[in-house]
């Protein structure tokens, strides 16, 4: 699988967001939440990105966590297989006041897609 993150394989529409959330279970890091809905009915998977504006009121530190959490889970995607039966949606939210190191987020979104793959 190709470490890309083509405009497909993100999770966007209001229908598509609102069954993630309804329908989705929560796991969470010390930094991150993430929510995830199994069987999405497609052949692959699909995540957003959510960093509070409450908590960074500043859009460059906004930006900057949001770039981080997509590249480690396109650098890691191939941790959480699409299943036959169909993918699955995914939502990281950032979930910490400070701004964490790539380093600290990858091995975070790491240990999210392996209990996603567990299941």
């Amino acid at each position: 699988m190709a470490a890309t993150l083509p405009k497909a394989e993100r999770l966007s529409g209001r229908s598509a967001i609102s069954a993630l959330l309804t329908e989705g279970r929560w796991e969470h890091t010390s930094h991150l939440r993430c929510c995830f809905r199994q069987d999405n009915g497609l052949e692959y998977n699909r995540i957003m990105v959510s960093v509070p504006k409450r908590w960074f009121k500043r859009a460059v530190r906004r930006n900057l966590l949001k770039r981080r959490m997509r590249e480690a889970y396109r650098t890691q995607k191939d941790l959480l297989p699409a299943g036959q039966a169909g993918g699955t949606d995914i939502m990281f939210v950032f979930n910490a006041r400070e701004v964490a190191p790539f380093d600290v987020i990858r091995e975070e979104v790491a240990q999210l897609l392996g209990k996603l793959a567990a299941r």
